[in-house]
């Protein structure tokens, strides 16, 4: 049951103001007697954009996996779209772990046979791109957008990446034969319910459905599979830094 579900949505930037965002359209989308818990790593990177960003951030992920599991929550998102540690935290994880990439794309392929994506900087492209084949998805998508304007762009308060996200995704509803738009980033959350009602096609947003495949997997008693390379991390001395992960 989904009653006394904890669900931790893990922003894996450093960005207080992403995560009040990111965490006010899960509970927007929780079932009555789920509780959000949103975090962030207390140090990182301030915006994930590259390759780069995301290596640092996942050692974020992982820290705040490891206290969630501690916590005792029923799951665990990883609310930035390029699902940075997303098999790692299965490892560490003893409940389910949807990044939300993933869950986005999936919810997508459920009501149209083609999406498009919306995305911020041209860069990152590359590793939409990668993941659509991770996850199995490119035959789905038929175009990828990106407004060329930086992540925290959508936190300063002027309202353009806002309006570029709209432009993006009105061309990509005219241009692309697509039935669905995912938006490619997790400080897009809020826009998602405006921007399906104005375009009359689905917009989805990453960590809405991820919220709600936790609590789907939560009531079917299902959590990560132990069996293989998903089972925990084999125990070995950590120094340094890592030495929290040890035991």
């Amino acid at each position: 049951m989904t009653a006394g579900c904890i669900i931790q949505v893990i922003n894996p930037n450093t960005s207080r103001a992403m995560t009040e965002t990111i965490a006010a359209a899960a509970r927007s989308v929780a079932a009555p007697g789920t509780k959000i818990l949103a975090v962030c790593p207390q140090e990182g990177v301030p915006s994930i954009e590259g390759h780069f960003d995301e290596a640092i951030a996942a050692i974020g992920v992982l820290q705040q996996v490891k206290l969630g599991r501690e916590a005792g929550v029923s799951g665990h998102v990883i609310a930035c779209f390029g699902d940075p540690g997303l098999l790692a935290a299965r490892e560490l994880a003893n409940r389910p772990v949807i990044g939300i990439a993933e869950a986005a794309m999936h919810m997508a392929t459920l009501v149209a046979t083609r999406f498009s994506i919306v995305t911020t900087l041209p860069r990152t492209l590359v590793i939409a791109r990668h993941l659509l084949h991770q996850y199995g998805f490119e035959r789905h998508c038929a175009a990828l957008h990106a407004i060329d304007l930086p992540v925290l762009a959508l936190e300063d308060g002027s309202g353009l990446a806002q309006q570029k996200v709209r432009e993006q995704c009105i061309q990509a509803k005219q241009q692309d034969g697509s039935g669905a738009i995912v938006l490619g980033c997790g400080g897009m959350a809020d826009l998602a319910r405006e921007l399906t009602l104005e375009l009359g096609i689905p917009v989805i947003d990453g960590v809405s459905a991820a919220v709600k495949m936790i609590e789907s997997l939560n009531a079917l008693g299902l959590s990560t599979s132990k069996h293989g390379d998903l089972d925990f991390p084999r125990a070995k001395p950590l120094s340094g830094m890592f030495g929290s992960f040890s035991g």
